[in-house]
């Protein structure tokens, strides 16, 4: 992932994750997303990376799917925003705002048994 940043944790639960964000992102590097061995680098850590516009399949062209779904299927799991070093760059929140910050701390890459809705906003499931 090029260009990627670890700027979380995960935590919580199988059931419930929710993301510890960092202070600072730390570059994605070999020696950094090592640390989550034995586990996927997707199940211990959050990382951004730079939007690959026309190459992913959530862009349309001018905008984010993925997180337009995720405002519209997952519930808010927090009222005040989490203190976020990459908001001030974040696509998310430039594209939905408050919003998207309200459900990002349950976005987590890689989970075992993800709800139906969190399937639905990643574009698993039918609506």
């Amino acid at each position: 992932m090029a260009g990627g940043k670890v700027f979380g944790i995960v935590g919580g639960t199988l059931e419930e994750p929710r993301v510890g964000y960092l202070t600072e992102p730390l570059p994605g590097t070999r020696e950094i997303l090592a640390l989550a061995e034995p586990a996927r680098t997707g199940e211990v850590f959050r990382i951004a990376a730079p939007c690959a516009g026309h190459g992913c399949q959530h862009f349309d062209g001018s905008r984010c799917r993925l997180v337009q779904r995720i405002v519209q299927a997952l519930p808010v799991v927090v009222e005040d925003l989490p203190l976020c070093a990459l908001r001030p760059s974040c696509l998310w929140f430039h594209q939905e705002g408050r919003a998207a910050c309200q459900r990002c701390p349950q976005i987590v890459s890689e989970t075992c048994g993800p709800s139906d809705a969190l399937q639905q906003a990643a574009g698993l499931a039918s609506p």
